[in-house]
């Protein structure tokens, strides 16, 4: 019996699981593979997703002026329609760092970008959201500026005393008219800075009770090791505590090393 195009509707196609997989590979290509050469800072990343697709990005991009930015964030939620808001995010500071050297500019910009996303939906306007930690080093004054919008707080070691680089601004995508706060830190030589994604605390042992960050600080005075080092160590422990099971959200850290800031007048 043949049937007009009004007569059915076209049965919803399933997810490949193939079609997963290759999206998560091309979304591991936007993560950069290495951490740059410096002369004045050791740094290095891990990653580890909760699942095939997800929300967490991060990377170092060395401004021609000679500035560094490093980013790291999380979109809301989990999986594929994360990663899909995650690409749109890493593309666009991308494209922002380039032009502009303003941590706080650069984030109200994102907002704006969200918010365009997340005003055509009501049912979806709260996945067009994130927590970003966005910030630019100089080499030389080793001075950080940086907007830490919603991120959990970032770390800073400095002999025995450990600092906190608490929010400073509400996540990214919430509000049209937002606010966003640049903070001035002064970096010295000898300092480890440590950023993260929340899955990283909040990893849970096998009675339910999450590593926190009490644990994670008392991991970042503890562990040694150069940047490298030091990550492998505090993701093997963390794996330890969690006893086998499966991660149930994205956890990524960046350290940072710094060498000094007279180095870097060097490169």
């Amino acid at each position: 019996m043949n049937r007009s195009r009004g007569d059915s509707k076209p049965t919803p196609r399933s997810v490949d699981p193939l079609e997963i997989k290759l999206a998560g590979e091309v979304q591991k290509l936007l993560l950069p593979k290495s951490s740059p050469l410096c002369s004045w800072c050791g740094m290095a990343a891990k990653n580890r997703m909760a699942d095939v697709l997800g929300g967490d990005f991060y990377d170092f991009i060395q401004l021609d002026r000679g500035c560094q930015v490093l980013f790291i964030g999380d979109v809301t939620g989990h999986g594929l329609h994360a990663s899909v808001v995650m690409s749109l995010v890493y593309g666009f500071i991308h494209r922002a760092a380039v032009e502009e050297c303003s941590p706080q500019d650069v984030v109200a910009d994102l907002n704006m970008f969200l918010r365009t996303f997340a005003r055509r939906s009501n049912r979806l306007d709260h996945f067009f959201s994130a927590t970003l930690f966005f910030s630019v080093i100089d080499p030389i004054s080793l001075i950080m500026h940086y907007v830490n919008a919603g991120h959990p707080a970032a770390l800073v070691r400095r002999r025995d005393e450990l600092v906190r680089l608490p929010a400073t601004s509400h996540p990214v995508g919430f509000f049209d008219q937002a606010e966003f706060r640049a903070v001035r830190f002064q970096l010295e030589a000898g300092d480890r800075l440590l950023l993260y994604t929340d899955g990283l605390i909040d990893s849970s042992s096998p009675n339910g009770e999450m590593y926190g960050a009490d644990r994670l600080d008392a991991a970042f005075r503890r562990l040694d090791g150069d940047h490298m080092v030091f990550l492998e160590r505090l993701f093997a422990e963390i794996g330890d505590y969690l006893a086998g099971q499966p991660p149930f959200d994205d956890c990524t850290a960046i350290v940072m090393d710094l060498h000094g800031a007279s180095l870097g007048r060097n490169q």
